[in-house]
């Protein structure tokens, strides 16, 4: 893991959270986008280094749908950035962890991303993150 890539947030309601993190906490929204394949509407707010991630869901059956059903809105998950998402992915593979995404999938930004089950990781949602600049190390057909 090279670093904290970002905390992400599941909000019910997208633009009233924008308002508490734009204007109480003065954040800047970097990127806003649909990522339809995950049924959500997500925003990316600079904080520092790091970002915090905001996920809306589209639709009422959908993971963070589900989600915010059972426990309501708050902390979803947890991002840390890889260098090379497949290397990270078959090396948790190897070592028991157990994998939501077997390999990596399109995130907000273009990033390559992929989700570890909280049982593997401390109870808490995981995702990894790869940048799309950094292509996959040695992985022909790779994403980039």
């Amino acid at each position: 893991m090279e670093q904290l890539h970002h905390v992400a947030y599941a909000v019910p309601d997208l633009d009233a959270a924008l308002t508490v993190y734009t204007e109480r906490f003065g954040l800047s929204v970097e990127r806003r986008e649909v990522i339809d394949d995950q049924a959500v509407e997500a925003v990316s707010l600079g904080v520092g280094p790091g970002h915090l991630e905001l996920i809306r869901p589209l639709d009422d059956h959908g993971p963070v749908a589900r989600f915010i059903q059972s426990r309501g809105g708050g902390l979803h998950h947890v991002a840390f950035q890889v260098p090379d998402l497949e290397e990270a992915l078959d090396e948790l593979r190897a070592d028991g962890a157990e994998l939501i995404d077997e390999a990596p999938r399109r995130g907000l930004g273009g990033h390559l991303i992929a989700f570890l089950h909280p049982r593997s990781s401390g109870g808490v949602l995981t995702e990894l993150v790869q940048n799309p600049e950094t292509p996959a190390h040695d992985s022909p057909g790779a994403m980039a």
